[in-house]
């Protein structure tokens, strides 16, 4: 095997490939930068003209997840809704959804990590300036409806090709909606959510990434009223993310090998768990404990920072507790 430390930009990762002349690419191993080049070099047509095969979710899946238009249709599709969102190329677009939504709302960078360059704004001066910011990363922005207060949840999901589907973990944001989730407290397994809520979310789930033809692991996000059983779908990463990790140590099962070997075709049922060797990956894990990830921030570094928590990630690092109770790892967190 080679490392190559190298940046992963659009020409870099064809040059490797024009040097290694591998059969096939995953790209959703690599975060929010590897599926953004992945799908540049597969719109070019540079991938195809090398003869390199995209393994596990297909391209046109994951501009599913990341085009918030083709997002709301694929739901749309099967009856699920999404938060009432807009995309706008320009501040007169933004300006023209953000009054069909009405005030206050969140504008946020398509295609960004970490909320970058996003923010909620209470009238059209703060969302021109808010949308000058955002326009600055990205050549689209998001106008989405303001749900803070609702519960926030994930799921993670495995699928393989013969559409065997599971849910490994689901956790629960400590903070209400409107905290970005990197700088929020998630408790494993949800705190809150009724045996009927948990349900109908986990069903949701494995019709939505069936729908959306992931392979390999994923994670949804919802908002739920507090009030009641309503909900909408956030957005689906199709790829291995922060909470994956979290989700494969609080669990014990192996995610980012489960979802490799996905997508080299193998299924769900004779992919053996690399941490108990006794059951199939096709097994959801059930936790008789308690695991929280609590972030941590390094904000003394830079003067003139603001330390006030919204839709935008601050956080530098987090710390991960296990316990038997949710009093138990809030302390053991809040002591690391």
């Amino acid at each position: 095997d080679k490392v190559y430390f190298l940046p992963i930009r659009p020409h870099v990762v064809m040059d490797i490939i024009r040097k290694e002349k591998p059969d096939g690419i995953i790209v959703s191993m690599g975060g929010q930068t590897a599926l953004n080049v992945g799908v540049e070099l597969w719109n070019s047509g540079e991938l195809q003209k090398a003869g390199v095969e995209v393994l596990g979710t297909q391209i046109p899946a994951i501009e599913a997840t990341e085009d918030r238009e083709i997002f709301s249709q694929k739901l749309a599709e099967i009856g699920e809704s999404i938060a009432l969102s807009y995309s706008a190329t320009n501040i007169d677009e933004a300006l023209e959804a953000a009054n069909k939504i009405g005030y206050p709302i969140l504008v946020r960078a398509a295609f960004a990590l970490g909320g970058l360059g996003s923010g909620f704004a209470a009238d059209d001066e703060e969302l021109k300036d808010l949308a000058a910011k955002a326009f600055a990363t990205s050549n689209q922005i998001l106008i989405d409806q303001d749900l803070r207060g609702w519960k926030e949840l994930e799921y993670e999901v495995v699928r393989d090709s013969s559409d065997n589907c599971i849910t490994v973990c689901n956790m629960e944001n400590f903070d209400p909606l409107g905290v970005h989730t990197g700088d929020s407290i998630v408790v494993a397994p949800s705190q809150t959510l009724t045996n009927r809520e948990y349900f109908m979310l986990r069903k949701t789930a494995l019709k939505v990434v069936r729908h959306l033809g992931i392979v390999g692991e994923c994670n949804i996000q919802y908002a739920l009223n507090p009030k009641s059983e309503k909900y909408c779908i956030i957005e689906v990463n199709a790829r291995l993310s922060r909470s994956s990790a979290l989700a494969s140590k609080a669990t014990g099962y192996p995610l980012a090998y489960v979802a490799t070997k996905l997508s080299l075709g193998k299924d769900l049922v004779t992919i053996r768990n690399s941490v108990t060797k006794t059951t199939t990956a096709c097994f959801e894990p059930s936790l008789d404990y308690c695991v929280l990830k609590m972030p941590r921030w390094d904000l003394k570094k830079f003067n003139r920072v603001s330390n006030k928590l919204g839709s935008s990630m601050l956080s530098v690092g987090e710390v991960m507790a296990i316990g038997r109770t949710f009093e138990e790892v809030m302390q053991k967190a809040c002591r690391m």
